[in-house]
C-alpha cells in the first residue's frame, strides 16, 4: 500500500522490517475507536500499539479500487471517496429528501435530494450486532452533519434483512414514507444513476449477476435480465433456478452447490454415472447426500435460486477449489478468475448452447466441463473455458433480448461483474453487436452501491 500520511514514513523509519497494517478490528466487527477498547479487543492480534489522544469520531475503512481497461473501478467505497457527493441525473433535482439503507452485506446507506446523493462509506456486514450499532452511529453522524430529515425511507424487499427492519423502525420514528425496492432493480438503477441516465430516459436491458437477492416470485434471484428504468422493470429471462440445499450454508459451502447443480442437470443418480475415482466424486460421496436429496425434494431449507454466484461456487467445487468452505464471500469466484486469467487468450467457449426460453439452462456447460475434466485438460484452461462459455451465453441472450425489445443500451451490475474477465468479455461482445454497455466505475457493482439505486428509485416513484 502507498503511505497516505507522514506518520507511515516515520513508523517505517523506526522499524527494521515490513509491517502488516489493517483496520483495527476483529474479522467481521467494526474498527475499535477507543484506546482501551483496542487494547482489550486486539490483545493477541497486534504486536505493537500506536495510541493517540484524539478521539475517533467516524470510522472510515480503506477504499479498494481496480485499474482496468476502462479506468478506475471502485470495488469498496470509503476513504478518499465518501462522503463526496454524487451528482444525480436530470429530473432528480426536487426538494424531496430520501434515505436509502442498502442491504445487509457490504452495507452502505445513501442520503439523496436536491440533485445529489451522499453515499456512505463501507460499513461492513450487518449480521454482527456491533456492526448494526456502528451503522446507526454513522447514520446519526451523517444526518447531523448534513442536517437531513428524510421524507422517504427506502429499503430492500427481503423480509429478513436487518437493514430493512432498521429502516422500518426509523420510518415509524420520523413519520417518513416507507418504500421497499426489489434488490436487482436497485442494482440496475445504481448503474443508471452513476452514468447520468435521466429519470424519464427510455428503458434499458439490465444484466444483474450476483449471489442472491429476494425475488418478486418468492425465490432467490441472482442471474437476471431485466427491462426497465427507475420507475419499474420487467423480468425477461434468468438463469435456471437451482436449489440451495442448506439455505445460507450453501453460500459458504461450495460442495452443496456442486451437488445441486449436477443433480439438476443430470438427475438424482448422476454420481453413479461418473467415474468413482474423480476427486470431486469421492469428496461428494463422503457428504450426507441423502439428507440433501430429501431437502431438495421436499423444498425444506433448499430455496430455488437463479444465482450467478452459486453457479461459480458449483464449478469451483467440481474443479477442486474451495470444495468444503469459503473463508470469505466470493472466494471461490475470485480463485476461479485468477486460475482462468492466464488461459483466456487460448480458451474457446464450449459449444454449450442453452435452449431458448426465459430460463438459461447450464446442462450443456456441465456436459462439456465434465468431458474436459475426464480428458485431463488443465484445470486453469477448464476455468477459462467456463468463463468464455458464460460470456458467450450471456451476451447472445442479451443481444437477442435487445433486438426483441428495441433497446440499444445494456447495464451490467451485481457483484459477479466485479470479475474482470466476465465484465470485459461481455462488454466486448455488446460493442461488437453495436450496443452501448454501461458498467460501474465510481460506485461499486456489488451491494455497496445498492443504496444509490434504492434512493434513485424512491425519488423517481415519488414524482
Amino acid at each position: 500500500m502507498l503511505p497516505f500520511t507522514p506518520l507511515h514514513h516515520l513508523l517505517l523509519r523506526a522499524l527494521d522490517g515490513p509491517v502488516v497494517m489493517t483496520s483495527g478490528n476483529r474479522s467481521g466487527e467494526p474498527q475499535c475507536t477507543d484506546n482501551d477498547e483496542a487494547r482489550q479487543e486486539l490483545a493477541g492480534i497486534a504486536d505493537f500499539w500506536l495510541m493517540h489522544d484524539r478521539e475517533i469520531v467516524n470510522r472510515l475503512d480503506d477504499s479498494v479500487v481496480r485499474c482496468d481497461g476502462h479506468g478506475i473501478s471502485v470495488l469498496r467505497r470509503a476513504r478518499g471517496f465518501a462522503p463526496e457527493p454524487l451528482a444525480l441525473p436530470a429530473g432528480f433535482d426536487g426538494p424531496v429528501r430520501a434515505l436509502a439503507v442498502g442491504g445487509d452485506l457490504k452495507a452502505a446507506f445513501c442520503l439523496a435530494g436536491d440533485g445529489k446523493a451522499l453515499l456512505s462509506q463501507h460499513l461492513g456486514d450487518l449480521d454482527e450486532l456491533k456492526n448494526q450499532d456502528a451503522w446507526g452511529q454513522a447514520l446519526g453522524l451523517y444526518r447531523s452533519l448534513f442536517d437531513t430529515k428524510p421524507d422517504l425511507i427506502v429499503a430492500d424487499r427481503h423480509p429478513g434483512y436487518r437493514s430493512t427492519r432498521l429502516a422500518m423502525e426509523l420510518a415509524r420514528e420520523t413519520a417518513a414514507r416507507f418504500v421497499q425496492v426489489q434488490h436487482h432493480h436497485a442494482h440496475l438503477a445504481s448503474c443508471l444513476a452513476q452514468h447520468g441516465r435521466a429519470i424519464d430516459a427510455p428503458p434499458v436491458l439490465g444484466i444483474i449477476l450476483d449471489g442472491l437477492g429476494y425475488g418478486d416470485d418468492g425465490t432467490i434471484w441472482g442471474g437476471e435480465f431485466l427491462l426497465g428504468g427507475y420507475r419499474g422493470f420487467r423480468r425477461l429471462a434468468s438463469f435456471e433456478p437451482v436449489a440451495m440445499p442448506g439455505g445460507d450454508k450453501a453460500s459458504v459451502e461450495p460442495w452443496r452447490n456442486a451437488y445441486a447443480h449436477l443433480r439438476a442437470a443430470f438427475g438424482p443418480d448422476f454420481l453413479t454415472k461418473l467415474p468413482a475415482d474423480r476427486p470431486f466424486v469421492r469428496a461428494l460421496a463422503e457428504k450426507p447426500l441423502g439428507v440433501l436429496d430429501r431437502m431438495i425434494e421436499r423444498g425444506v431449507n433448499a430455496p430455488l435460486a437463479s444465482s450467478a454466484g452459486r453457479l461459480f461456487d458449483a464449478c469451483a467445487a467440481v474443479l477442486g477449489i474451495c470444495f468444503k468452505r469459503q473463508s470469505y464471500e466470493g472466494q471461490a469466484g475470485m480463485e476461479m478468475e485468477a486460475l482462468a486469467s492466464p488461459f483466456m487468450d487460448a480458451a474457446k467457449a464450449w459449444p454449450a448452447t442453452s435452449p431458448k426460453g426465459p430460463a438459461i439452462s447450464w446442462k450443456g456447460l456441465w456436459e462439456a466441463l465434465l468431458r474436459d475434466q475426464a480428458s485431463d485438460v488443465e484445470t486453469g484452461l477448464i476455468a477459462a473455458r467456463f468463463h468464455r462459455t458464460l460470456i458467450e451465453i450471456i451476451s447472445r441472450r442479451a443481444i437477442g433480448l435487445t433486438k426483441e425489445n428495441g433497446v440499444g443500451t445494456v447495464a451490467l451490475s451485481g457483484g459477479a461483474f466485479q470479475n474482470w474477465l466476465l465484465l470485459k468479455g461481455v462488454l466486448a461482445e455488446l460493442t461488437v453487436a453495436g450496443l452501448e454497455g454501461l458498467a460501474h466505475a465510481s460506485v461499486p457493482a456489488n451491494d455497496g452501491g445498492l443504496a444509490l439505486g434504492q434512493a434513485a428509485i424512491g425519488l423517481a416513484l415519488w414524482h
